[in-house]
């Protein structure tokens, strides 16, 4: 669990550091052209690029920490068992789809591999691959949360899946 801490830790430093690249770079074109009449041609993709990244991790962080949107109107009125039979029936769902996700990502990373960028001269299946990363996270994820409801180590709390926030 120690390193799954460290892991995610990472990624929350990660983002933050790619969420202040974009900052950097969006700003500085902007006071480039606004002042100088220039620019920097290569931010404006890497920006995007940074906020792609920062979609698909910060997708599956939430997804760990159970920070998706939910309606839990249904869920809350059954009983334990009803709620853990639904529970697994959507996180298998949700494994199914991370799988298909995996294999679908995987195949365009490997088609744009070769493709630069226009701009940077990257290679585009950098820009794809992220979702490679983030459907075998989530797959991870529903795999861990299936495997905790088989052996009875998930809380009623847990099995809504629905996190009330106080306004």
């Amino acid at each position: 669990m120690r390193a799954v801490r460290l892991g995610i830790a990472v990624l929350k430093g990660f983002l933050a550091f790619l969420l202040l690249a974009i900052v950097v770079m969006v700003f500085g074109n902007v006071v480039l052209r606004y002042g100088f009449n220039s620019g920097i041609d290569v931010s404006e993709e890497l920006a995007r690029w940074c906020l792609v990244w920062i979609t698909f991790i910060g997708a599956a962080l939430a997804l760990k920490e159970g920070r998706h949107l939910g309606v839990d109107a249904f869920v809350v009125r059954l009983s334990r068992r009803g709620r853990s039979v639904c529970f697994f029936l959507t996180r298998v769902a949700m494994l199914v789809v991370s799988v298909l996700f995996f294999f679908g990502s995987l195949r365009q990373t490997r088609i744009d591999w070769d493709v630069a960028a226009p701009v940077t001269g990257l290679s585009t299946g950098l820009f794809y691959g992220v979702a490679v990363v983030f459907s075998l996270a989530a797959a991870v994820i529903m795999a861990w949360d299936l495997w905790r409801l088989l052996r009875g180590r998930l809380s009623d709390a847990e099995l809504i899946g629905a996190v009330a926030e106080e306004t």
